[in-house]
């Protein structure tokens, strides 16, 4: 029988590899010069987790030696650093930075990410799958020497709707995403959420899941607190990691269940302090990094994982640990090949560090190309990618003053505001009505949410305490998670303006006060800015510091909580805009108590 040959195709494919092998072959035996040699840096090896004295020698975009005497076409003196692999962020959303993907990609690469897993939860609920490519496509034009800086492992989002509560811009189902996962342009599928449905075996939710594993893509996870029978269960279905873990014993039983711990450094909510606790000499390469949500500011003024590693060794975690997390753990965790060593054959993502302690990073390389220094990005970010898809995005049915008349009188629910968190609670209060329309008193505010896709005109309405608002009324167009138009006041009238500033604006946060109006748009999906980073942050600043003199309770960071008081699945009342919701329940509940 004859042997098939291989196709001409093959064959050229072939013996381009092989040339491309044989150069790094040569370059390791130096009898050729490297494209790059990073000189005189301490280098740290991730297997063994210590440092080596050398030269990293590097050749189209891989490591190919470690040593001396390379002759080189470029050098790069790295004298007095510490040279680390590019870092890993292991999950987050793009969209908490309020930035556009090239703003955030900026930002990330200065801080030495040369990797992120990224989940556009945010951006699909509200424009379908385009609003997920978009992220992708963004960052994608990027580019420095034909190197794009940032590599984006974009995730299909599992849970559009979040619940069936709320009136999202987009719907996945099961059919759908196994139709989308398939594509190339998606690594994963994003945190699974629904983690009840799965520990039920849920029909739809576990097509999601087989249809990502049968097409060889990890599935993320998010299953705070469980354990026992439903821990195993979630395990089971094959699911990866999870950032949710609440303390440090709850990332041993997950750790111990081979779920990979993702140690959370966000804006907002980060417990990497108390959860780091739990990793160990034996448990370390099961704990992964990431952001999940990261602001603007914190972006610019902290870092990224460069300021998550800092935070590990000041816990007391030893460095080659810490630095493990965000390097070879997270590269195994996601089948990264070529990721997260310095080592041959490794890709050439290399963060230049001062030392192992602050970890400020002074330069960050991509496949062997300098793309930031000195903390700042070496590339041309101030373009802009804006499709049809996530622009004009918020559409909403004309309100008035009188649209926000709530006629309530007697006994009822009332959504309790806590300071510091964003857990709620319930209260029942009896109020009287005027007019039509309840009477404010006892530091009570309305709060309404607008359906904003569709024009539909659905608005729920209801009581909130504890905010404290006075004179006026706050409102924005990022709700967790189906995004909905959120307005919260004590002025039937300024909560009117707000919803025509929001629309006018095509989304964003919004102000009105009896002696001020003020909006900063969003004119990303009404979700982020095109702006350029200094002015989204100097803007939110300002904003927030207005409405903060309004009365707003300490604690309480105005549109930060806003954006979260419509999360039907946080515990104890929420409101969509289809109307209040009890989250331990799990079913739509009446604003009125029964006497």
């Amino acid at each position: 029988m004859r042997r098939a040959r291989p196709s001409r195709l093959a064959y050229r494919a072939g013996m381009c590899y092989n040339r491309g092998m044989k150069k790094r072959i040569d370059c390791a035996m130096k009898r050729t010069q490297c494209d790059l040699v990073i000189k005189n840096a301490a280098i740290f090896n991730v297997f063994t987790g210590s440092l080596e004295e050398g030269d990293l020698a590097i050749a189209d975009g891989k490591i190919v030696g470690i040593g001396r005497g390379y002759p080189a076409r470029r050098e790069y003196d790295g004298t007095g650093l510490i040279a680390l692999p590019g870092f890993i962020d292991s999950h987050i959303h793009f969209e908490s930075s309020t930035l556009s993907p090239e703003a955030f990609a900026a930002l990330s690469v200065a801080h030495g990410t040369s990797v992120v897993v990224a989940d556009p939860h945010e951006l699909t609920n509200v424009c379908g799958v385009e609003g997920a490519e978009y992220i992708g496509e963004a960052v994608s034009r990027l580019r420095i020497e034909g190197v794009c800086p940032l590599e984006v492992k974009l995730q299909l989002p599992s849970c559009v709707p979040a619940t069936p509560f709320e009136t999202s811009g987009a719907t996945l189902s099961g059919r759908e995403t196994a139709h989308e996962i398939v594509r190339e342009n998606f690594f994963g599928l994003g945190e699974m959420m629904a983690y009840p449905a799965v520990v039920a075996g849920e029909e739809d939710t576990l097509r999601k899941i087989a249809a990502a594993q049968e097409a060889g893509k990890v599935v993320d996870g998010h299953a705070p607190t469980l354990t026992g029978d439903a821990l195993n269960a979630y395990a089971a279905a094959g699911i990866r990691t999870d950032h949710e873990c609440v303390d440090r014993e709850d990332c041993r039983k997950k750790a111990a269940r081979g779920i990979y711990v993702q140690l959370r450094n966000g804006s907002s909510m980060h417990n990497i302090e108390e959860n780091i606790q739990a990793m160990d000499e034996y448990n370390y390469r099961r704990f992964v990094l990431c952001s999940d949500d990261r602001n603007a500011q914190s972006l610019y003024e902290e870092g990224e994982m460069d300021d998550a590693l800092a935070r590990a060794v000041r816990c007391g975690v030893p460095a080659a640990r810490a630095i493990a997390t965000a390097t070879i753990n997270a590269a195994e965790c996601y089948s990264l090949k070529g990721k997260g060593a310095l080592a041959p054959s490794y890709d050439a993502d290399v963060v230049l560090v001062e030392d192992l302690k602050q970890f400020k990073v002074r330069a960050v390389f991509k496949a062997g190309v300098l793309v930031a220094e000195g903390g700042k990005a070496l590339f041309d970010h101030s373009g802009r990618y804006l499709p049809a898809a996530v622009t004009s995005s918020v559409r909403i049915k004309p309100v008035t003053a009188d649209s926000f008349k709530l006629p309530l009188s007697g006994r009822v629910r009332v959504m309790r505001v806590r300071p510091n968190g964003i857990m709620t609670e319930e209260e029942v209060r009896t109020v009287t009505s005027e007019g039509g329309d309840v009477v404010l008193s006892d530091g009570l505010n309305k709060m309404a949410v607008i359906e904003r896709h569709f024009a539909s005109g659905n608005m729920g309405k209801c009581l909130v305490s504890g905010y404290g608002l006075k004179g006026g009324a706050i409102g924005v167009t990022v709700a967790h998670d189906s995004h909905n138009m959120v307005i919260l006041g004590d002025d039937n009238a300024a909560m009117a303006r707000v919803a025509a500033l929001l629309e006018r604006a095509g989304g964003g946060m919004a102000l009105v006060l009896e002696d001020r109006e003020e909006v900063f748009p969003l004119d990303i999906a009404g979700l982020m800015s095109s702006a350029p980073v200094e002015e989204v942050i100097s803007r939110t600043k300002e904003i927030t510091e207005h409405a903060q003199a309004a009365g707003i309770t300490a604690g309480i960071e105005p549109f930060m909580t806003l954006v979260f008081l419509s999360l039907a699945v946080i515990p104890k009342l929420r409101l969509t805009d289809r109307g209040l919701v009890d989250v331990e329940k799990f079913e739509l509940v009446p604003l009125e108590v029964a006497q």
